[in-house]
């Protein structure tokens, strides 16, 4: 990623995260973000030219689940203590840069997992007026190895009965090792504390934020493209949508999106869309009716995985399609970017897959698999941010509340909330049960509590009673969820009332349901989504 001339500052002032494996590495460059500076994410193992050549004014190395006992365990590369900035060990981070400076690094089956309240016994820069009481600071560890030596150059600042150095520290030279987590919110001071280290000891100013981000990217991208034509698909999410107001703004007329209606959309979303992109805003969409295309490719197809496959290829060949028709009447200006909608952790996750250490993100994130005859250059206006500052861009750009802070939507739509084959009769079914659901949660004010809630249908039939007689009808399952990452999440507590308000009325105003049922699965062991 470049630095854009117009706006270069933002940028310029930049801390290199070094991933070791912990499962919170993401949430460390989150926070660093949220101090308003600059940061990426790297492997341990880049190589040493990248660590050298980023520029960093500060280097943090996360933790991970090895032992620095371990033979081939994670070390750190030689290259960030050479380039004379400050840097911040957490956890297996703090361990290894023990070992490299000659202190000790105690193995033990005993770990230490949750709250902790450590003993702040000495002072120094990363500290200075932090707390929560006096000499106190309440953290959340998890560990199993522990620093049981400082090495000689090294200060113990902290300690907990079953740690004794849970804060090391050389101010000279700038190093800290901290046994605990800043990052998760469990440690009441970590936004403080990572605050502390990035603008007071790393010297870096707070200008990354999504007025700056806006500025930068739409000079970025006028820039980049000229007068060229740009095509995006627009699906009507959070991230699809913050690049086409993006795009509006930087090149206006030069962006077509088109918009595939798969017919697995929420109730009157299409519409949703178009009066807020096309009316509202003015961006060039192209609407398809694609309803029948997806539906008859879909036909008799039970299993999950391949419905989300023929999801993903029918909308390519759509698309494509469209791409067609758009480039043929553009009065003879031919499309050279295609836009689409990758965020940083598609990019880390991505890059992680690459060096085999996670899973390949899912297909249909992104348009893949174009016929060879449309031939784009590609542009990624949002590779560069998580989703969280992309929320907060989008707000900045104009776009509705409600369309930006909405609960999250698979990419292949109500397939996936379908169970078994994929019908009109029930996508119709599912999207007014859905729609009451959501209005309900919004009415009682439990939305905003929730981080995903929705309808499944479920292709069985219960015996119902209405009136003097009996209804023979689908189910619909109801589910929420309340969680910070989706990587675990507790199924959400609504209120009894709730729930039954819900129920009655998705009964009582669609008569092709005669029962409906709330999950109280939580993740693990079930997942989120039904699929």
């Amino acid at each position: 990623m470049t630095t854009a001339s117009a706006t270069p500052t933002i940028k310029q002032d930049r801390i290199l995260i070094l991933d070791f494996g912990s499962q919170y590495s993401q949430l460390i460059a989150r926070r660093v973000r949220d101090s308003g500076v600059f940061c990426e994410m790297f492997p341990y193992d880049i190589d040493t030219q990248r660590i050298t050549d980023f520029g960093a004014k500060g280097i943090i190395l996360s933790g991970g689940p090895e032992s620095v006992h371990e033979d081939n365990s994670p070390r750190i590369n030689e290259a960030v203590f050479e380039l004379g900035v400050p840097v911040l060990g957490i956890c297996y981070g703090m361990q290894a840069m023990a070992e490299r400076f000659g202190g000790k690094v105690h193995g033990s089956d005993i770990h230490e997992f949750g709250a902790a309240t450590i003993d702040v016994t000495g002072n120094c820069a990363l500290l200075d007026g932090i707390e929560d009481s006096p000499s106190k600071l309440n953290v959340w560890m998890s560990h199993g190895d522990k620093v049981i030596e400082a090495p000689s150059d090294f200060d113990i600042v902290a300690s907990t009965p079953s740690c004794p150095i849970a804060i090391m520290a050389n101010d000279d030279k700038q190093y800290y090792g901290i046994q605990f987590h800043p990052e998760v919110t469990h440690t009441l001071q970590g936004q403080a504390l990572l605050g502390r280290f990035v603008h007071q000891i790393c010297g870096c100013a707070g200008d990354w934020t999504p007025d700056n981000i806006a500025e930068m990217r739409i000079a970025q991208l006028k820039e980049e493209i000229g007068d060229k034509q740009v095509l995006l698909g627009l699906s009507g999410g959070v991230d699809s949508s913050v690049v086409a107001a993006l795009l509006h703004k930087a090149i206006g007329d030069q962006l077509t999106c088109v918009f595939v209606d798969n017919g697995l959309l929420r109730l009157h979303e299409g519409d949703q869309v178009m009066q807020v992109f096309a009316e509202n805003m003015g961006v060039k969409v192209v609407r398809v009716d694609a309803e029948e295309r997806f539906l008859t490719a879909l036909a008799g197809e039970s299993d999950p995985e391949k419905k989300r496959k023929i999801i993903g290829k029918t909308f390519i060949d759509v698309f494509a399609d469209s791409a067609r028709d758009v480039s043929a009447n553009t009065d003879g200006q031919e499309i050279e970017y295609l836009a689409q909608g990758t965020i940083y952790p598609d990019v880390i996750e991505s890059a992680k897959s690459h060096q085999g250490k996670a899973h390949v993100i899912k297909s249909h994130h992104n348009v893949g698999g174009l016929p060879d005859d449309l031939s784009f250059k590609l542009i990624e206006p949002l590779r560069d941010l998580f989703k969280d500052e992309v929320r907060k861009l989008g707000i900045t750009l104009g776009l509705p509340a409600k369309m930006i802070y909405r609960h999250p939507f698979p990419g292949p739509g109500l397939g996936v909330r379908i169970l078994g084959e994929v019908k009109k009769e029930y996508a119709d079914v599912l999207r007014l049960a859905d729609a009451i659901f959501m209005q309900e949660l919004e009415r009682s004010g439990w939305y905003d509590k929730t981080a995903q809630a929705f309808a499944v249908f479920q292709p069985i039939k219960s015996v119902g009673v209405v009136g003097d007689g009996r209804r023979y009808a689908w189910v619909i399952a109801l589910r929420a969820v309340e969680t910070v990452d989706f990587m675990t999440a507790r199924f959400a507590h609504l209120p009894y009332d709730l729930i039954e308000t819900v129920s009655n009325r998705i009964m009582n105003e669609i008569k092709d349901v005669s029962r409906v049922t709330y999950d109280v699965s939580s993740k693990p062991p079930a997942t989120i989504e039904w699929e």
